[in-house]
């Protein structure tokens, strides 16, 4: 991988993700818009009482880039994050490797990924890479237990009624719907996902009960 691709701005890393999401060799997973608010009220007993406003979701949304072993530990067992670097005209870009848990079994790798963030349209694509650099230059490895994958988190809505808003796209040689399913099992059971419930309970100190 050549240093300028490593070093690309927001644009060409979301013109990587939306290739991939219409190569119709891929399967490509949207989930519907979260209203959290919505779901928070319906779905929880809250204590104290919070809404969370767009910057509050978009702010998880940061840490969880970062830090995905605090934010996703149900499915990441190791991480790392390094090399964050601001660039033009408001995006910043870092790199990270995690020990996950496969969409589809219960086998776990080491998964590589280039982090994109547009801080003004509110939206973080991951692209998946076999190879990177490491924190000190050593070329790092994903382990190929599943397919690479990309994925897009972003915050939709308003300030006072934020959406979560999430896409994958695994880069499968033929659509496979199998990685479907757990999305759908997700979405059928109406809860808020679990990064947000543990946002909600660490970082602004609610205790959730599900109804």
């Amino acid at each position: 991988m050549d240093g300028a691709h490593l070093w690309q701005a927001f644009a060409p890393a979301l013109e990587e993700f939306e290739s991939a999401w219409t190569d119709p060799r891929h399967t490509a997973i949207e989930l519907p818009p979260v209203d959290v608010n919505r779901v928070l009220a319906d779905r929880y007993l809250v204590e104290p009482p919070v809404r969370l406003t767009r910057e509050l979701v978009w702010d998880m949304e940061l840490r969880k880039a970062w830090d995905p072993l605090t934010y996703i530990p149900y499915v990441v067992s190791e991480a790392r994050s390094w090399a964050s670097t601001a660039l033009p005209p408001n995006s910043r870009r870092h790199l990270r490797w995690s020990i996950q848990k496969a969409w589809i079994s219960e086998a776990r790798g080491r998964v590589l990924e280039e982090v994109h963030t547009d801080l003004d349209a509110q939206r973080i694509v991951f692209l998946g890479h076999a190879q990177l650099p490491g924190p000190d230059g050593t070329q790092l490895y994903a382990d190929a237990y599943q397919p690479l994958f990309h994925v897009e988190h972003a915050v939709g809505g308003t300030t006072t009624a934020p959406t979560n808003r999430w896409r994958i796209v695994v880069l499968t040689g033929a659509p496979d719907t199998r990685y479907r399913a757990p999305f759908d099992t997700m979405v059928e059971a109406g809860w808020l996902p679990g990064f947000l419930e543990i946002y909600l309970t660490r970082d602004l100190g609610v205790t959730l009960h599900r109804r």
